[in-house]
């Protein structure tokens, strides 16, 4: 499947390549990534497969990241054809307290810091980065209404915060008709699913597309890592990271999500890494998944995820090998106590496709509830 097959981000207007460019790698300000005619490269090859979707932050490789897409854009010409995404949350300058976290002061500074780096006058989908657990929804919203209203951004999503702050961030806005949220970025992959629990069903309910990062569990969905006595052997960003708290991914319950996704992989004659992205693209609720690589040829094998189709038995053992714990109250929802509720009855959302896709040349315009 070609990347120029684009679908609407939540229930907006606005079309995204399934695959989206990760650019946190483009910048060695961090001691990893790739240099900037690597970086150039890999921005050149997306575009050239008809990829639209690029996502960076101001926090990436220390604005780097940013500086790097504003001049790649500008030379190429590019900037009315790609959906440009950026991210304010950190802090900026250590000491001073407002100039990072969500409130509407860093906000605004943050905002024209990025426009500056990106050499441009308006950026297509501005997130929230992460929950500060201080800021007020209602004022982040408001904020980010402001700006769309201004003309300094189109559209705006939020990332790496608790579903019931997502859920009274949308219904405010839907309250008092602001600016939609249209998108969540968060984790998603075969090692972490936790996010179908709460945000699939949020984001389907309150039209909110997810864009998934880390798909490949930080490259331990690639194979490039093997189980070994003291956790893990392989070159990588992820060794490099370590035990840090969060990306802990060499877990007995992870390597045997490895040795599941081996076995499809082999079957189907395709690369891991191409298979963890195809399944996690092929979700439902999920508009786009990140892809970031350090090298051309990553980037390339990264492209092909969605040339093919994992066929249901080999998806079922993936499903099976991958599958979340249920914590509660989710368990309690379960068939034995719907049948309880509903008396024995039949009862069930409308099926898959149930709204069907409309072509417009290339563009799909689907219903978004149709993968309900």
């Amino acid at each position: 499947m070609p990347l120029d097959q684009y679908y609407t981000l939540g229930r907006s207007g606005l079309r995204v390549s399934r695959l989206a460019l990760g650019t946190m790698t483009f910048g060695e300000d961090w001691g990893w990534g790739a240099a900037e005619d690597t970086a150039r490269a890999m921005f050149d090859r997306y575009l050239e497969a008809g990829g639209n979707f690029i996502d960076t932050a101001d926090l990436y490789t220390e604005g780097s990241s940013e500086r790097l897409l504003g001049r790649f854009i500008e030379q190429s010409g590019t900037r009315d054809r790609v959906v440009l995404a950026t991210k304010f949350t950190y802090n900026a300058q250590p000491g001073d307290p407002n100039a990072g976290g969500n409130g509407r002061k860093n906000i605004m500074r943050a905002v024209e810091g990025s426009l500056r780096r990106l050499r441009t006058d308006y950026i297509d989908l501005y997130l929230l980065h992460t929950w500060d657990r201080l800021t007020p929804a209602e004022e982040v919203v408001r904020t980010l209404d402001d700006l769309v209203r201004a003309g300094k951004i189109r559209y705006a999503g939020l990332s790496d915060v608790p579903a019931w702050y997502a859920a009274r961030a949308q219904t405010f806005a839907e309250a008092h008709a602001l600016s939609p949220l249209v998108g969540l970025q968060l984790e998603y992959s075969l090692a972490e699913r936790n996010i179908e629990h709460e945000f699939v069903p949020l984001a389907l309910e309150l039209g909110m597309g997810i864009t998934a990062w880390s798909p490949l569990a930080m490259g331990l969905l690639s194979g490039k890592y093997r189980p070994s006595e003291g956790g893990g052997t392989g070159e990588g960003r992820l060794a490099k990271i370590g035990d840090l708290p969060g990306f802990r991914r060499f877990t007995e319950r992870n390597w045997g999500i490895v040795a599941a996704l081996e076995e499809v992989a082999g079957a189907i004659g395709r690369p891991m890494a191409q298979v963890a992205l195809n399944w996690v693209a092929t979700r439902p609720a999920v508009g786009s998944v990140i892809v970031g690589a350090t090298k051309l040829a990553q980037l390339d094998d990264n492209l092909a995820a969605l040339s093919f189709e994992i066929p249901a038995e080999l998806r079922a053992k993936l499903d099976a090998a991958s599958a979340p714990e249920t914590p509660f109250p989710y368990w309690f929802f379960g068939d034995a106590q719907q049948t309880r509720i509903h008396g024995g009855a039949a009862v069930g959302s409308k099926p898959a496709g149930y709204a069907p896709p409309v072509w417009v040349g290339r563009v799909e315009a689907r219903a978004f509830k149709a993968d309900r």
